[in-house]
């Protein structure tokens, strides 16, 4: 039996909606037509979608699944599962768990749990120093199955194990993947440190908190010759380092988060940790410079940023929550909703952030809709208006600023190696 997606459309290079057939036997696209020319037999599955948008996985190289040590949060089973719902085929975890996979034996660990729960392609970062917090970095070596490494959540705060980190992670043809914040800059701050945070009264953080490590490390990656990707980049000054960077040849990549596009500290309404997370909702220029940098290529793609917390753990305020809110299953939505409808970018350019340049920057096997792709396929509804709703979500937070927004474009089938994974 094979499994047949009809009266689809397709995105070309040029933007153009163009109709779309594909049959699927196994795990791969066997057949690819713009029009229904190929033999459906009675015992094939099909699947008729209506005019709507068919599109590779996507993939984000940035979410946190929790597990081990904080299920209470999310799981690698209801993580992968919202991410199906976003669109989502394949993700790169993050490695603040308990323990933290900083051994072989630990990484093993919890590659198993992947195999057994995750519906979807789940890659594992490890981390770069023990306990993410040390100076003792771990063997890389041992660990070759490591997607990249990151002490996500915490800055290497010394230099010099940046720079002995990056050497290694060279020579192993590994990326250092960089969540940059100098803890010395930090000063007890909650969120931007700008105009909210004084309305507020709530000590505020830094933009040279970012911006200052990224330009050291970009500096150590021209030193040693590593794939330095920066994590969630946030302010203008991060922006103009990287571009920098790029300018002069180093292989420094970047991400950005929706809600960093979106939002800005002028959207916080009030002391309500629904909008706190890590890097802060920033100032208005900052914005404004992401987007540029977004659009220009000195962003090169889209990351959720998907951190779970429970809603009693962010029911306490700025001062007393966790950084974090949710946002994979509502990704896409909300990027096409305010980017793509509104002209600022194309829907072709979108999917080349979302679904394209995370395979590519990091060499990962590349998914198409063409015959002996693996079939990894997301499919999305350009047309209806959804109010997101935190009753619909498969993950276990519902924490996310986004809630009650109508937007247009949301998943309503993704299929992984052939099998549905998901279907609204």
């Amino acid at each position: 039996m094979s499994l047949i997606i009809t009266n689809g459309k397709q995105v070309t290079k040029e933007n153009q909606l163009v109709d779309i057939h594909l049959k699927i036997d196994g795990e791969k696209i066997i057949a690819v037509s713009d029009k229904l020319d190929f033999e459906v037999a009675d015992s094939d599955q099909v699947i008729d979608v209506d005019g709507k948008l068919v599109t590779p996985g996507l993939t984000d190289v940035h979410v946190h699944f929790r597990q081990p040590g904080f299920e209470d949060k999310e799981t690698i089973l209801t993580g992968s599962q919202a991410a199906a719902r976003g669109g989502f085929t394949r993700v790169a975890a993050m490695p603040n768990l308990n323990p933290a996979p900083d051994t072989p034996e630990k990484l093993s660990a919890i590659q198993k749990l992947i195999d057994e729960d995750a519906v979807i392609e789940v890659l594992q970062y490890a981390p770069i120093t023990a306990d993410l917090k040390s100076d003792d970095l771990v063997d890389m070596a041992k660990m070759p199955e490591a997607f990249a490494f990151t002490n996500d959540g915490f800055g290497v705060q010394t230099a010099g194990t940046m720079y002995l980190a990056m050497k290694e992670a060279a020579r192993l043809h590994k990326p250092i993947v960089a969540h940059t914040e100098d803890e010395s800059l930090l000063f007890g701050g909650v969120m931007h440190e700008g105009i909210k945070n004084k309305e507020l009264g709530l000590p505020g953080i830094l933009n040279a908190t970012e911006s200052s490590q990224i330009a050291r490390d970009i500096h150590l990656a021209e030193e040693t010759g590593v794939h330095y990707h920066v994590c969630h980049v946030s302010t203008k000054a991060s922006v103009a380092a990287i571009r920098d960077g790029k300018a002069r040849g180093v292989h420094v990549t970047a991400e950005v988060a929706p809600h960093h596009l979106i939002l800005n500290e002028l959207d916080i309404p009030a002391d309500d940790a629904t909008y706190k997370m890590n890097p802060p909702l920033r100032g208005e220029e900052d914005q404004a410079a992401l987007l540029e940098g977004l659009l220009d290529g000195t962003l090169d793609m889209v990351a959720t940023d998907h951190a779970p917390h429970t809603l009693a753990e962010k029911a306490n305020g700025f001062m007393g929550s966790p950084f974090g809110i949710v946002g994979i299953e509502t990704a896409f939505a909300v990027m096409y909703t305010h980017f793509v409808k509104t002209g600022v970018m194309s829907l072709a350019f979108l999917l080349e952030k979302m679904a394209i340049a995370p395979t590519d920057v990091f060499d990962l096997p590349s998914t198409t809709l063409s015959v002996g792709s693996s079939a990894d396929i997301a499919v999305f509804d350009l047309a209806q208006a959804y109010t997101i709703d935190p009753a619909d979500y498969l993950s276990k937070s519902q924490v996310t600023p986004f809630n009650g927004e109508e937007v247009y474009g949301m998943c309503v089938l993704t299929i992984y190696k052939g099998n549905i994974v998901y279907q609204q």
